[in-house]
């Protein structure tokens, strides 16, 4: 598969809105970069956007997260890799990327993630959820390869919006 368009290019300033807002929730934010990469991750397999999978994989990798914890982000309900909170926030996940197909954010759903965040945390972790899903229509749209010194991921590799410390 090749890349279809280099939107980074062509829509430089949408892409540095989109930018500007994953550096918030990397920088501005309680989520922590384990939990927002599970979140990313599991979006990313939902929307079947390969760059975002391999990306957030690569991620997940670089904060030392077991491959059998990333591997379990598929099949997170059956499995006990997850903590509590993770399982909350990969459920809401799942809610809210499944919205196109009819689904909802019920009542129910909405009290079993607000037992683990406090408010400013469930809307920060809301905010993630529409960025990567966001950011995975852009993948499966153009296409883009997963490269690390690949220019639409150069930015993501080499400055993560402080998700990672300095090697």
């Amino acid at each position: 598969m090749s890349t279809r368009l280099r939107y980074p290019e062509i829509a430089p300033i949408g892409y540095a809105a989109l930018t500007g807002f994953g550096h918030y929730l990397n920088t501005q934010t309680a989520l922590g970069p384990v939990l927002k990469g599970l979140v990313d991750l599991r979006a990313s397999q939902i929307n079947g956007c390969h760059f975002c999978i391999e990306m957030h994989t690569a991620e997940l990798r670089k904060h030392n997260e077991p491959a059998s914890r990333i591997d379990a982000v598929a099949t997170w309900q059956t499995s006990d890799a997850f903590t509590p909170r993770e399982r909350a926030a990969l459920a809401w996940t799942e809610t809210l990327t499944h919205l196109p197909t009819g689904s909802h954010a019920s009542d129910e759903d909405y009290r079993a993630v607000s037992t683990h965040f406090a408010p400013k945390d469930l809307v920060d972790l809301t905010y993630a959820i529409a960025n990567i899903n966001a950011w995975n229509r852009l993948g499966v749209a153009f296409q883009p390869e997963f490269h690390t010194h690949h220019p639409e991921t150069q930015s993501a590799i080499t400055d993560d919006g402080g998700k990672v410390a300095e090697d």
